[in-house]
């Protein structure tokens, strides 16, 4: 999975096939989509590069607003590893250069069907990582998405993780 993507309950269906069109679109005919078991959850696995694809949904959505119904987030996903908090540590790690050292950044956590200690993980990968910290607005957010026993990890900029929501909301004011 390169992308996770969040959707109302029982909307799973319909948001795969927007979904699935949206990815045909910007060129792969070929995505794996998969509704996971849980609820309002889709991931999917694209050969287009996951940020890029976000970049091009958010610039189809400020286009046509009303060509995005089902989808709510869709968020990029870099590295896909097995939940386990030594796993997670060594991945940050492994790509936390993606932070230059001027950067400030914040960890940001989603459990799902896991019963991880957010604040051990939190503590864990904080103490690796030298850079200043700033919760309200960082440089780049080290997203963990944690979604039974795999997880995804990515480095991203606040942008790079698109809000349907919020970004229609950004068109009318």
């Amino acid at each position: 999975m390169n992308l996770i993507i969040t959707c109302a309950r029982h909307f799973e269906p319909e948001t795969e096939e927007e979904l699935r069109d949206i990815l045909e679109e910007l060129g792969d005919p070929d995505a794996k989509i998969s509704i996971t078991k849980m609820s309002g959850i889709l991931t999917a696995e694209t050969k287009l590069e996951p940020i890029q694809v976000v970049r091009k949904i958010k610039e189809m959505l400020l286009d046509e607003p009303w060509s995005i119904r089902y989808c709510l987030r869709i968020i990029p996903i870099q590295k896909v590893i097995e939940t386990k908090i030594e796993e997670i540590e060594k991945t940050v790690t492994e790509i936390s250069g993606q932070i230059s050292n001027d950067e400030t950044y914040r960890i940001s956590i989603e459990k799902r069907s896991s019963d991880l200690s957010s604040q051990e993980i939190i503590t864990k990968i904080a103490s690796k990582i030298k850079n200043k910290v700033s919760l309200e607005f960082p440089d780049k957010v080290i997203l963990i998405e944690i979604l039974g026993n795999k997880t995804g990890i990515s480095i991203l900029k606040k942008a790079d993780v698109l809000s349907v929501e919020k970004t229609k909301r950004s068109i009318s004011e």
